[in-house]
């Protein structure tokens, strides 16, 4: 059984990051019966700074997932490189758990940037209004949930409720062909589970 245990920094992932990783098994699989544990929330400026609390985490989801589990870690970009900042965590992380499979995946700029890349599949959903006319740059807005709030129906984005409600009805296709932060999950998914890069599913949700 495969095992996963993921360390992310809001309430909103806590709930959505479960929801997105279902749905890649349905995309591009495997077969069988994957455990996504529910994620560890942290709080991102203490995990990222202190030493001590990195490693309690790391430490945490290694025990959780298991000697052959996965450890997956989604944060937000912020103002950062999504890369550079992945890199840098990835290698402090290989002091602490060396030998555990590990990816990194830093949304630019926020997680909710996936939503805006397929933000034409969330018309109606919730309340969300989608223009066509807007233009999609979804890794640009440095507040992604302010962009989705202004297109909600009463001015409301609550991350606990439309997060996950979101994540359950994207459109995967279109995220990952305007964000690629999200090919960066996608392809991250496949890795892990050795799939070919070019493996799909009829069972895309």
């Amino acid at each position: 059984m495969s095992c996963i245990c993921s360390i992310v920094e809001g309430d909103g992932e806590v709930a959505a990051l479960p929801v997105v990783l279902r749905r890649l098994q349905q995309r591009f699989g495997p077969e069988g019966f994957v455990n996504v544990l529910t994620p560890i929330r942290v709080y991102k400026d203490r995990f990222l700074n202190k030493e001590d609390e990195f490693r309690r985490h790391l430490l945490l989801a290694a025990a959780k997932c298991g000697e052959s589990g996965w450890i997956l870690i989604v944060l937000d970009a912020d103002d950062e490189c999504p890369k550079e900042l992945a890199e840098r965590i990835r290698a402090r992380a290989a002091v602490h758990i060396p030998h555990r499979r590990l990816a990194v995946v830093i949304p630019k700029r926020e997680f909710e940037a996936w939503f805006i890349a397929a933000a034409a599949s969330l018309e109606g959903v919730r309340g969300f209004a989608f223009d066509p006319a807007d233009p999609i740059d979804a890794e640009r807005p440095r507040n992604a949930k302010g962009w989705l709030k202004e297109r909600m129906a009463g001015a409301s984005y609550g991350e606990t409720t439309d997060q996950p409600a979101f994540a359950a009805r994207f459109d995967l296709d279109e995220a990952a062909a305007n964000s690629r932060s999200f090919r960066k999950m996608c392809s991250e998914w496949k890795k892990n589970f050795q799939l070919d890069e070019e493996s799909e599913s009829p069972a895309a949700a």
